[in-house]
């Protein structure tokens, strides 16, 4: 067994200019398609909500145009300030809207909502409700939406919640136990909107908003700086823009990324649906889905049946291909389950039809495994302890150098990596999976658990639960995230 710390790696921003942390990588250069001519300079939203929520978002929105100050404390690093939007600011972009893209919804709907004694009903009516309007706001011939804002009151979201609070990875929701989840429902229901949703919750810009969680416990907010810095990067994003990318080195070989797991419908039957994302270095994901899941009495990990591993991969490079005009030198799965034979056989098929010399096949996974180290706080990010050729596991959540301290609440986990046919060696893989945490457009703090490629399958999965009829195809991520 041998250990090591990896190096944090940096990020590429305006200009090409680099930085470990993405707030003040924005903030010093800029968003790294900054100086590009489709970047968006001028994103236009639409907004549905209660004529309450409206006021109370649109004043927020104005306070956020002028800057955010940083919270009080001695922790520079982990909460800077937000410093506000405009033509040479942060993002280098403003956020606009007017009142042809803004919708209330009567309060009196809400009232009823929250009356009906059925959980299920109350969430379809409220889906039903909030995408009657957003409907309506992506079919503006005067306005159109860059991204539409969804501003649900507070009442609302004190009687959906129904899941407890945990350490990212952990969170149990009611739609794993047949119950629909007002968020995914919606997100499922405006996939055929072609315009990205953004949800807000009142207590993002309304601080007299509480949320109290199934415990009686009230919903932890973040600072509201960092509340900004959440809210429009994801903006960003959703308007097509790249605010970071992964930083690449010349001789470094063309990659694809491609993340798959499964998900449970809310029938709770015991075969699952596989979800696939590919990804390049910029982190453009590109959604592609996979029939059902097989079970044998021997294993009770889902696997991918022989033609559907071959199909989504072909489909992956393709869709890889199209974006880029060429096909990658190297291909990168991460499985949420271990690889069976059959899938292994069925990838290598069709990895060897499109004449890809790399590949490397990789099982991720949360581990039990703990280590310690002198002192009071756990051991740092990029912590890398490696057993053998196939199993390693890895600290992307843990103290944090560049904040001086550990960001997290609860005792961080590890990841367990199991490398089922690599090309490239254990640490070669964690190093890229510590930088694949980093593609997370919903976070600033850069420290998340899993890489972009299982979390968005994750994520993906979470809505396609809920959908009914066929899923689209070659769908954006940024309309599920």
């Amino acid at each position: 067994m041998t250990s090591e710390l990896l190096t944090e790696p940096e990020l590429e921003f305006g200009g090409g200019l680099r930085h470990i942390d993405i707030r003040f990588g924005i903030m010093g250069y800029g968003p790294f398609d900054a100086a590009l001519d489709y970047a968006p300079k001028r994103i236009r939203i639409g907004i549905v909500g209660t004529e309450k929520t409206l006021e109370k978002f649109l004043a927020w929105l104005d306070q956020c145009k002028a800057g955010i100050p940083a919270k009080d404390g001695n922790k520079p690093n982990l909460f800077p300030r937000f410093p506000g939007l405009g033509e040479h600011v942060a993002l280098r972009c403003s956020v606009v809207t007017d009142r042809a893209l803004q919708r209330a919804v009567h309060f009196n709907s809400i009232r009823a909502i929250i009356q009906e004694s059925d959980h299920n009903q109350a969430v379809t009516k409220a889906a039903e409700l909030f995408h009657r309007d957003l409907d309506y706001l992506s079919k503006s011939k005067t306005a159109s939406p860059d991204v539409l804002v969804c501003a649900p009151p507070v009442e609302l979201f004190r009687y959906f919640d129904r899941g407890t609070e945990e350490e990212e990875g952990e969170v149990q929701t009611d739609a794993e136990h047949g119950q629909l989840d007002f968020h995914d429902l919606l997100k499922a229901k405006s996939l055929g909107l072609r315009v990205p949703i953004q949800f807000v919750r009142p207590t993002t810009y309304d601080p007299t908003a509480k949320e109290i969680r199934k415990k009686g416990t009230e919903r932890r907010v973040q600072d509201p700086a960092t509340r900004a810095w959440n809210f429009f990067t994801a903006l960003y994003y959703k308007a097509g823009g790249t605010p970071w990318r992964l930083t690449r080195d010349p001789s470094d070989l063309a990659s694809c990324f491609i993340g798959i797991s499964f998900y449970r419908a809310l029938t709770g039957k015991s075969v699952s649906t596989s979800v696939a994302q590919v990804f390049n270095e910029r982190g453009q994901g590109i959604i592609l889905t996979g029939g059902p899941a097989e079970y044998t009495k021997d294993d009770p990990q889902p696997h991918l049946p022989a033609n559907d591993a071959y199909g989504i991969l072909k489909r992956a490079l393709e869709a890889y291909r199209t974006e880029h005009e060429t096909l990658p030198a190297r291909v990168v799965i991460h499985k949420s389950s271990l690889f069976s034979k059959i899938e292994r056989d069925a990838m290598e098929k069709a990895i060897a039809e499109e004449r890809i010399s790399r590949r490397d096949f990789v099982t991720l996974d949360r581990s039990f495994t703990r280590f310690f180290r002198v002192g009071a706080y756990p051991p740092l990010r990029g912590t890398f302890v490696n057993f053998d050729d196939e199993r390693s596991t890895l600290y992307t959540r843990g103290s944090v150098d560049f904040f001086k301290l550990y960001p997290g609440l609860y005792v961080p986990k590890t990841l367990s990596i199991r490398a089922q046919g690599c090309d490239h060696t254990p640490r070669q893989i964690a190093a890229e999976i510590l930088a694949l945490t980093k593609l997370n457009w919903n976070n600033t703090q850069f420290d998340s658990f899993y890489p972009i490629t299982l979390k968005a399958a994750r994520q993906v999965g979470d809505i396609l639960r809920h959908l009914d009829g066929k899923p689209p195809e070659l769908t954006r991520y940024a309309y599920y995230m």
